[in-house]
């Protein structure tokens, strides 16, 4: 039987992850997460059947800290691991931005540093973003960023995922580790923590309140992003571990690009409500956040992927789903 280290299994896209490789292998998961603010408990893994599985072992520990002895004893056999842990919020990284060095740099050199006593390793995937690459003007990039592209971070969050590729593929030259690395961009799904853009419009129209959608100066182009649904990407980071090679990076992106005025319509209207809303320029007053992020998917899709969902079915059943299970809209 194959066994996975899976970083960051309580959190939001992590639970989905452990969901499909439950639910599409017969592998053994070991579950690692420290449980912080961002993991809900094991409320996620609970939800979708993985917490009591005979098949996955949960592990609380913080990776900012080295892997001890003893648990590298209960983790050392493992073929596969993916690194998804990672503090993550944008605003956060700007306030306090050595939480975020420390667990995304520091962090991912004490996964790599563990992923070297795992004699059975076959593949590691780090999961990164695509804020690494920075801004994406239209008339620059109108496709997007491809995997190589030069790097340019414009806030603390997308600075320590850069470093933590560096890392990666130092660890791959030096060391030989089997090492891949993945960049994905805005993920929505069930279970999104209330303090995203998805279950913040949800909540906003449901109560007949405004929406605030971040735009240009001139108050009248909306920021926009390749969004994708989280069980896409599980799908997408399966599809890696079975074909891609060590060594190199892979775009993982949503099926069309979509600006958050068009998204909050999209929700309001699965809502059957009227979207109130404020175009502001978010972005000029507050450093740190771009207007436009994108991706260029045509490697995936040249090795063969395609997203198991569309984007608007996926919506519509999110939508759906959230206002059944109206506790995941608490703050």
């Amino acid at each position: 039987m194959e066994k996975i280290l899976i970083t960051g299994s309580n959190g939001f896209i992590g639970h989905h992850f452990c969901e499909h490789v439950l639910k599409n292998t017969d592998w053994q998961i070991y579950a690692m997460d420290r449980l912080s603010y961002a993991s809900f408990g094991y409320d996620r893994l609970r939800d979708v059947g993985v917490y009591d599985d005979k098949r996955v072992r949960h592990f609380s520990h913080d990776f900012t800290m080295p892997v001890t002895e003893g648990l590298l004893r209960e983790l050392q056999d493992v073929t596969y691991i993916v690194h998804l842990g990672a503090e993550t919020h944008v605003d956060n990284s700007i306030s306090n931005p050595e939480s975020f060095v420390r667990a995304n740099i520091l962090g991912t050199m004490n996964i790599l540093q563990f992923a070297r006593e795992c004699a059975s390793l076959k593949k590691m995937i780090y999961f990164s973003t695509d804020e690494v690459f920075g801004p994406a003007a239209r008339a620059e990039v109108p496709d997007g960023y491809k995997e190589w592209d030069r790097y340019n971070s414009t806030n603390p969050y997308s600075a320590s995922k850069a470093g933590g590729e560096e890392l990666c593929l130092a660890w791959a030259n030096t060391y030989k580790l089997p090492v891949m690395i993945s960049h994905t961009m805005n993920v929505f799904g069930e279970r999104q923590h209330p303090e995203k853009f998805i279950p913040k419009v949800i909540r906003k129209v449901m109560a007949g309140e405004a929406v605030t959608i971040h735009s240009d100066a001139s108050k009248k182009v909306p920021g926009s992003r390749f969004w994708i649904h989280a069980r896409n990407v599980a799908a997408a980071t399966m599809f890696l571990l079975n074909n891609g090679e060590t060594r190199d990076k892979y775009n993982i992106v949503g099926e069309r690009e979509v600006d958050n005025l068009e998204m909050a319509q999209a929700i309001a209207q699965v809502l059957g409500k009227k979207l109130q809303y404020d175009m502001v320029d978010f972005h000029s007053s507050r450093p740190g956040h771009d207007l436009r992020y994108a991706l260029n998917g045509q490697k995936l899709q040249d090795m063969g992927w395609q997203q198991p969902k569309a984007f608007m079915e996926s919506l519509e059943k999110t939508v759906d789903w959230t206002l059944k299970n109206p506790r995941w809209l608490e703050e």
